[in-house]
């Protein structure tokens, strides 16, 4: 009997982010697939800014390693998309929000500093997932608004899709906030900016984080309806 594969509104409500992860690689191929899937997603006039660097084993383990040695040795951050402000007013307090719940799952204390600056280098780890997705844009297109909007829009399609094939993400910059140690072993091109990092692989049901469901503002709260009878 065949299973039924699931629908839009399955993947859509059922996704989740994911931050521990099953040892056991990923097929190349279940990977193109995904990736495939994604580039689907909308851009500006199909310019299609986008690029990926995928990578696992050795080279992962290197970048893993240089990350958490720079940012234990307190290196600045060089993060080449810029950060913009510290977070204020109802979007800290999501921030916050977020942040408890995934302490509470994994009972990390407020007052437990080693357990929290584990947690903090699990990101700079890519949460030790078997692959780390690189997402970059094309250098000529740095002053384009519309490209960094582009990227986001392939970023939730390619989550959505590994979700539909039974894989979980994680969106994160942790990953990528030690830009020299990533390009050196990733061999990203010097025509590119390096946008986000995805953490991609097999769901372990049994990490507490994982069971986490952001909460989400209402439709109310999110959107004005203009020339709409009641």
């Amino acid at each position: 009997m065949t299973a039924t594969a699931p629908t839009f509104d399955d993947v859509v409500l059922g996704r989740r982010s994911i931050r521990g992860y099953k040892p056991e690689p990923v097929p190349r191929a279940l990977i193109e697939e995904v990736i495939g899937l994604a580039m689907r997603a909308p851009s500006s006039m199909n310019t299609q800014p986008w690029n990926f660097y995928i990578i696992t084993g050795e080279p992962l383990d290197r970048i893993r390693a240089g990350n958490t040695e720079r940012n234990l040795a307190g290196v600045p951050h060089s993060r080449e998309f810029r950060t913009g402000q510290a977070f204020t007013g109802p979007h800290r307090e999501r921030q916050i929000g977020v942040a408890k719940q995934l302490f509470g799952a994994m009972g990390i204390a407020r007052e437990d500093a080693a357990a929290r600056q584990d947690w903090v280098l699990r990101g700079f780890r890519q949460f030790d997932a078997p692959v780390c997705v690189i997402i970059t844009y094309d250098k000529v297109l740095a002053d384009s608004d519309d490209t960094p909007f582009d990227c986001g829009a392939v970023a939730t399609a390619l989550v959505t899709a590994a979700w539909s094939r039974g894989l979980g993400a994680v969106i994160n910059s942790q990953g990528i906030m030690q830009s020299p140690v990533v390009r050196e072993h990733a061999g990203i091109a010097d025509d590119q900016v390096i946008m986000k990092s995805i953490a991609l692989g097999w769901p372990d049901e049994s990490f507490p984080a994982n069971a986490v469901v952001s909460e989400r503002k209402s439709v109310d709260e999110a959107a004005v309806f203009v020339g709409f009878e009641d």
